[in-house]
């Protein structure tokens, strides 16, 4: 995605902007995205976000559900993707759950912003 179309991040974490493609509502579209990236794109991904991961939640910790803006919301949706990269990063070495066999996701219920 370019930055033109890319979800817009606040200000204070710009340094994520290259990243705000993963601001994905929707356990769905992270599952796929996560499919569809490369092992070395999910690396990129968690190098850059895992760091920023604190001060991401203080961030959004000072901010009440009804006063989240657009671009808090999109850093929401990242720290989301964050958490669905985390395991094929530090455990799976891999997109898929290893031994698996067609395994999916299908969230039946997800929250609302």
């Amino acid at each position: 995605m370019t930055t033109a179309t890319a979800p817009k991040l606040p200000k204070q974490f710009d340094d994520l902007q290259p990243f705000a493609d993963w601001a994905l509502q929707g356990e769905r579209a992270r599952y796929l995205k996560r499919l569809a990236s490369s092992m070395d794109e999910l690396q990129s991904f968690y190098d850059a976000a895992m760091p920023r991961l604190e001060a991401i939640c203080a961030y959004l910790k000072g901010i009440k559900v009804e006063d989240l803006t657009e671009e808090d919301t999109n850093l929401l949706w990242v720290c989301c993707s964050l958490v669905n990269v985390s395991f094929p990063i530090e455990c799976w070495r891999q997109q898929r759950v290893p031994d698996s066999g067609a395994a999916d996701i299908h969230a039946v219920v997800e929250p609302a912003v």
